[in-house]
């Protein structure tokens, strides 16, 4: 069952960039988190999004929020990626994509794991929700207008 606005968000706990693990909950009563899952590091549209994330990054924790990016790659990967394109925020490996599995992200085309942003009020609970696989800054703007009317 997909998650839906107003669903308290699932919780789960994996492993960062860094190797470190981090948890949902550790956000909780502190920060909005916006958790977007993307295909895959260093792809086309891939880079695209996690840059305007990044250029945007100080709106963000301006905000209030958290930005955290979600694939399937390893810590590794993301380590990599992260050093290559200045990513100031966590990057969460779901190597089995377990947590993917658990929000109902949906595919493309039944083979491109799906491209999806949801925003999350220091509560847990899901205030916004944007899937586009090809409108790469409308995570970001989508993002910023629910979190800035909060």
């Amino acid at each position: 069952m997909p998650v839906k606005v107003g669903d308290t968000a699932p919780e789960f706990t994996l492993l960062s960039q860094s190797g470190t693990s981090i948890s949902l909950k550790d956000f909780r009563a502190q920060k909005s988190v916006v958790l977007y899952f993307y295909p895959k590091d260093d792809t086309p549209g891939c880079t695209k999004e996690s840059c305007e994330f990044r250029d945007f990054y100080e709106v963000f924790k301006g905000a209030g929020a958290e930005v955290i990016g979600i694939s399937a790659d390893s810590p590794e990967s993301h380590q990599k990626f992260a050093a290559k394109y200045n990513l100031p925020f966590t990057l969460l490996s779901d190597k089995d994509n377990q947590v993917r599995k658990l929000y109902g992200v949906p595919s493309t085309a039944f083979v491109l794991p799906g491209r999806v942003t949801y925003v999350i009020d220091e509560q847990g609970v899901v205030k916004h929700i944007f899937n586009s696989q090809f409108d790469f800054k409308g995570h970001i703007q989508e993002s910023l207008k629910i979190l800035q009317a909060v």
